[in-house]
């Protein structure tokens, strides 16, 4: 229920997704930044125009790793960035952030992230959800398409996605109304037992808005992400998406302070 997806650092469920297009492809748009063998940030590539950054934790304000990241993103000739408008979503409060503002990047628009607790039990939506296995890929693949105008999620990605590392700890719900049509789909993504989980994407079937499907996916998406040992689900959309913000908290997330990428105007 987004854009352009946008603000926030990569995260495992950021890469996982990116794993549709293969793992040849999700290689070549990771970046990494090292020192003395140890890697201090990581980049995905995320089209040619976005670059979502994650560091460690006792990175956030290095400023040598800091200034190299500038340096690699300002700098078409480093083939990180197209020239021409482009976009760095990094985490809140990372010395790149400042750097790049003092190097003319803008900031963008508000993006809001929203949270649900998971420490307590989690009741399930009140339609039927059934998770996807490779047998249903296509049902699981038409959702997408008829929620996202863009879209062109096929079964094919599916499985590719489904290939990948990060997919051993991701589960792939889907709602169906009462006449057994699919309705709502949702990819959740584990980071490990006991961390943040990821909702990445969440849609509704254009011909079945306006029902509450996107209010139970995501309630059936917290219940998956519960099952699998993360302590919180979280998910990010366009502040500017009411809908969509209001649809996940009727589903029991609860809005976190804004965030913005920066960008650079071609």
């Amino acid at each position: 229920m987004a854009g352009r997806r946008g603000a926030g650092a990569t995260t495992p469920g950021d890469l996982g997704w990116f794993w549709r297009y293969g793992a040849e492809a999700t290689a070549a748009a990771v970046r990494t930044w090292s020192r003395g063998g140890q890697i201090l940030a990581v980049g995905l590539l995320d089209g040619p125009e976005l670059l979502r950054l994650a560091l460690a934790p006792d990175a956030q304000r290095d400023e040598e790793v800091a200034q190299q990241i500038v340096k690699d993103v300002t700098e078409p000739e480093r083939g990180v960035l197209m020239e021409g408008d482009a976009f760095v979503a990094a985490p809140t409060g990372a010395l790149v952030r400042e750097l790049l503002v003092d190097d003319g990047w803008n900031v963008g628009e508000p993006w809001t992230p929203l949270q649900c607790d998971l420490t307590e039990p989690v009741e399930g939506p009140d339609v039927r959800i059934e998770v996807i296995g490779p047998e249903q890929a296509h049902v699981r693949a038409a959702v997408q398409r008829a929620a996202f105008d863009s879209s062109t999620f096929t079964d094919q990605r599916w499985h590719a996605m489904a290939a990948g590392l990060p997919y051993a700890d991701a589960r792939c719900p889907v709602a169906y109304d009462d006449q057994g049509n699919a309705v709502a789909a949702v990819t959740v993504w584990s980071a490990g037992p006991g961390k943040p989980g990821l909702l990445e994407p969440m849609g509704v079937h254009r011909e079945h808005r306006g029902h509450g499907y996107g209010t139970a996916i995501s309630i059936a998406a917290a219940a998956a992400l519960q099952e699998l040992g993360s302590s919180s689900a979280t998910v990010c959309t366009p502040s500017s998406n009411v809908g969509a913000v209001a649809t996940y908290t009727s589903a029991g997330f609860r809005r976190l302070p804004e965030i913005r990428d920066l960008r650079r105007s071609g």
